[in-house]
């Protein structure tokens, strides 16, 4: 039997691409339940002859492309993207997200701003009141390593919480690295009214490449259910 996690990130995929995905260019978003979203993808170019060129937001979602047969793009060639489709670690009931946990937030973000349109896919787990609830590896913010330190002490000074280094683990020794060849701190926050000061505070600070706060880009969310359904959010 199909572990209900999986089959819930499936079925929130192939909802949002079926929705969706009309012939022009794409945006890919990262992680485990895109992996869904373009295989219902390439089923549609095969089945429906759809026309898209697919604009990757990390190394793993261009690989995800190609394993795919799909044609791939990028924002150089393609500036304007009909629709981004991406998953998030935690969406409150506005669709702010917190994003970031595979470290590809900067792309990510590029993407989302760069689409006529953001649409989410996510497994129930994902689905929050307030940020915070569900998700509590803090949020992501992408930093120059060399100032990476100077960063924390100025996130923490400025609004709060505690911040980390993200490390590799067992895998690699030292910090993880970005597709950017950047560091990454996770900020564990404490009390935040505000999401979009705080998104706007964290990047004001030199150092800071971007963080993992989307407020106010996500037009609709669809959360794959443990009982088979789809639960749909939009602002």
């Amino acid at each position: 039997m199909e572990n209900p996690v999986e089959n819930a990130k499936r079925l929130a995929a192939f909802k949002a691409v079926d929705n969706h995905v009309v012939n022009g260019v794409i945006g890919i978003g990262s992680g485990s339940t895109v992996v869904y979203a373009v295989e219902r993808l390439a089923q549609r170019v095969k089945e429906e002859g759809l026309e898209v060129i697919c604009v990757p937001s990390s190394f793993q979602a261009k690989q995800l492309i190609i394993q795919h047969g799909l044609r791939l793009g990028d924002l150089e060639m393609h500036p304007e993207l009909k629709v981004t489709i991406d998953g998030a670690d935690e969406s409150d009931k506005q669709l702010t997200l917190i994003k970031g946990g595979g470290g590809c937030l900067t792309q990510e973000k590029i993407l989302a701003s760069c689409a006529e349109e953001f649409i989410v896919i996510a497994d129930y787990r994902k689905a929050s009141d307030n940020l915070g609830q569900q998700w509590s590896k803090g949020i992501p913010v992408e930093v120059i390593p060399s100032a990476y330190r100077s960063v924390y002490q100025r996130i923490e000074k400025a609004l709060g919480g505690k911040s980390e280094l993200r490390m590799s683990g067992a895998s690699k020794a030292g910090p993880v690295v970005t597709d950017n060849g950047n560091f990454i701190l996770d900020w564990n926050f404490e009390g935040v009214k505000n999401w979009r000061e705080v998104e706007i505070s964290l990047n004001m600070i030199p150092g800071v490449v971007e963080n993992g706060l989307f407020v106010g880009m996500a037009r609709k969310a669809y959360f794959g259910m443990s009982d088979g359904s789809v639960m749909e959010r939009e602002v």
